[in-house]
């Protein structure tokens, strides 16, 4: 083989990788994309509109904490535990129930 061919063999293997790997992203991509659709349709099932504007609003200001809520929230839907629909309420029972609890700070001067 002269170098031009060995170069031209290189850039075809490059590309085919470079092709592999854009492929290989797009699938991930679109079953990232799955996963949220079916997140937003268990969540639209198990809660009101207001307690799903909570989590919305929830969402804008903290992306990890509405996160966690989810998972949790999908996780009792998905094991039975749910008899109804969740209301604002009810939700703001949870988020309470998953906060950390703040410690009470006095200061004292000598």
């Amino acid at each position: 083989m002269t170098d031009e061919e060995e170069l031209g063999e290189i850039r075809r293997r490059k590309y085919e990788q470079a092709l592999q790997a854009q492929t290989g992203g797009a699938e991930e991509e679109e079953r990232r994309k799955e996963t949220e659709e079916s997140k937003k349709a268990i969540i639209k099932q198990i809660l009101t509109s207001e307690a799903r504007e909570r989590l919305n609003n929830i969402r804008m200001a903290k992306p990890e904490f509405a996160e966690q809520l989810e998972k949790q929230l999908i996780g009792l839907a998905q094991s039975g535990r749910l008899k109804s629909m969740i209301n604002d309420a009810q939700l703001k029972e949870i988020l309470q129930q998953m906060m950390p609890k703040k410690r009470e700070m006095s200061i004292t001067r000598i």
